[in-house]
């Protein structure tokens, strides 16, 4: 067993990893917003009620958006998406080559782990489709284990543990992965040793499991969502062979081209025989219960993905019949666990073959190389920005004319926001023919309600938020007039329509506050505002406590210990 009371030599880990995030991302890293999907980031973000799980649609951005309004008040909104985009990487690739284990040929075996764990399917498919609270929980993720089983191994909490597991749990599937890998590793006999780690992911995850529950009666998913979120194959490769390496999102738009190709089973190949030349030897020298403790986070990652794909009509059954289960139909995104397992035994393969060459020195740095570059070889599409799809836009000027003509009016008129068509997703001109899930209400400082519907391939899967529901009752009504006392009495103050994305868009009446080529605001009278029943706002301000009490008092212990470990080394020194 290796639990480090050496840190580990991290520079060329450290640099390597800052390389690939720059190659990787590239121009998304200029001026401007990268949006992508589900990668929606707008400036000041403004903090609400819904954000904070109050919403009556299911907690989907729970705690991720209330995170980012509050840090964006610090760190400016631009800055903080390029921190998120390049930290998750290069905590990703240093956190990797920290479990790998010393001795010779490790600064190889770390280089290839760093080039694995950065550049890989899972990681350039969920940045495109945008899934940035899971990719920043898959940065988390090495460093958990590390924790986990240092706290497992001496009985007490490493203080940095308090801090990684809520970041690591910004969104519900991510708290999710989180929670599997904590538990895990930090485990051990004795029900008293428990009572700890089970502490620790209740209070991550407690903004959304509450929120959550109080939405229980309408926590059940359309079923036709299992067969369309399921794992799939990309190219031809069939989806379980797709899975082995890390690949197989239901978008295939998201997918890089050199996935569909030969490219991708030249790459599955080549990890598959570096997992069969590492497998014995990471078996022999990795500690037992750790070992375990690996092969079950993959197996448990692995179950999910394939359970999707496999049988998509009994997932969907429960999805539809039991509340929550609709955390699991995104067969893919269970993958993250499956991540540290075939990044380690593959760059345990790669140390095998490297110190076997012995001579001549040339070969052997050539071999090194080789082995170290293989991952971006076989994805090279990945490189600059996804092949150019992540370039930075800014927002028309309309947007920043709406943002402050709502905001005024909202002082002294109340009422929500709703977003006009009622379609999920835009492709306005200014994106330059990309997606994007609608930014606009997040970019308004109201609470707001937009469609939850989603189309894919043909397929209409259905929301979950009533409200939205009788929102589109009140949109079918048969005139301006009656549509916009019906969604004053929900609660609507504002409509804003964008005239140039796809879907109906019934006329509604009230006053014009604003009327731009590519945005309308108008506001309604009347308007019944909405209240939130106090058992649920006491409900979940105690689950607020319990992940913002996990921060802070992380964070002070992490600020002792470091003082601490100055004092002994200054008092050693002396």
């Amino acid at each position: 067993m290796h639990v480090w009371t050496r840190r580990p030599p991290m520079m060329w880990p450290g640099i390597w990893s800052l390389a690939l995030a720059g190659l990787l991302l590239g121009p998304a890293l200029g001026p401007g917003y990268v949006l992508s999907y589900d990668l929606v980031w707008v400036p000041d973000l403004a903090f609400r009620g819904d954000f904070l799980g109050l919403s009556t649609g299911l907690p989907r951005a729970v705690p991720s958006d209330a995170v980012v309004s509050v840090l964006d008040e610090v760190v400016p909104s631009q800055l903080l998406q390029k921190l998120m985009l390049a930290g998750f990487l290069v905590a990703a690739g240093v956190g990797t080559a920290r479990l790998v284990r010393p001795g010779p040929g490790a600064t190889l075996a770390r280089l290839v782990a760093v080039t694995l764990v950065v550049w890989n399917p899972f990681v350039v498919e969920r940045l495109v489709i945008g899934h940035w609270p899971v990719l920043v929980g898959y940065g988390v993720l090495p460093w958990l284990v590390a924790a986990a089983r240092t706290w497992r191994v001496e009985g007490r909490p490493p203080p940095q543990i308090w801090v990684l597991a809520p970041l690591g749990s910004l969104s519900a599937s991510a708290g999710v992965v989180t929670a599997v890998v904590v538990l895990a590793f930090a485990l051990t006999g004795g029900a008293r040793r428990w009572l700890g780690p089970l502490g620790l992911v209740a209070a991550a995850n407690a903004p959304w499991v509450v929120a959550g529950l109080l939405h229980a009666g309408s926590a059940v998913t359309d079923a036709s969502g299992a067969g369309v979120f399921g794992l799939s194959g990309e190219g031809s490769l069939p989806a379980p062979l797709t899975a082995l390496s890390l690949g197989g999102i239901w978008n295939g738009e998201a997918v890089p081209s050199s996935r569909t190709g030969f490219q991708a089973w030249v790459a599955l190949v080549l990890l598959v025989a570096l997992v069969a030349l590492g497998a014995r030897s990471w078996w022999r020298h990795e500690e037992r219960r750790d070992a375990l403790a690996f092969v079950g986070c993959w197996g448990a990652g692995m179950t999910v993905a394939l359970l999707t794909w496999a049988v998509p009509d009994a997932v969907g059954w429960l999805v539809q019949e039991v509340p929550g289960a609709g955390l699991f139909r995104d067969g893919s995104r269970t993958l993250a666990l499956c991540a540290p397992l075939l990044v380690l035994v593959a760059a345990e393969g790669a140390r095998r073959i490297w110190c076997r060459v012995t001579e001549p020195p040339v070969l052997r740095a050539v071999v090194g190389a080789t082995l170290v570059v293989l991952p971006v070889s076989v994805l090279p599409d990945a490189a600059w920005g996804v092949a150019g799809r992540l370039v930075p836009v800014d927002y028309p000027a309309s947007w920043a004319t709406a943002r402050d003509v709502v905001e005024d009016a909202h002082a002294s008129r109340p009422g929500d926001v709703l977003l006009l068509p009622l379609t999920s997703y835009r492709a306005p001109a200014w994106l330059d023919g990309g997606k994007i899930l609608d930014p606009m209400g997040r970019y308004l400082t109201p609470d707001y309600v937009a469609a939850d519907d989603l189309v894919v391939s043909g397929v209409r899967v259905s929301g979950e938020d009533a409200r939205v529901r009788d929102v589109r009752r009140a949109l079918a009504l048969p005139s301006p007039e009656s549509r916009a006392e019906a969604l004053a009495a929900l609660g609507i103050g504002y409509v804003v329509l964008e005239p140039d994305a796809f879907g109906p868009a019934p006329e509604v009446a009230g006053e014009v506050l604003l009327d731009e080529p590519d945005v309308r605001v108008t506001a309604l009278g009347d308007v019944t505002e909405r209240t939130t029943p106090t058992g649920r706002v006491v409900a979940l301000a105690l689950a607020w406590s319990a992940y913002v009490a996990s921060v802070v008092v992380g964070s002070a212990a992490c600020v002792v210990a470091a003082r601490r470990r100055r004092h002994t080394g200054s008092a050693t020194s002396s």
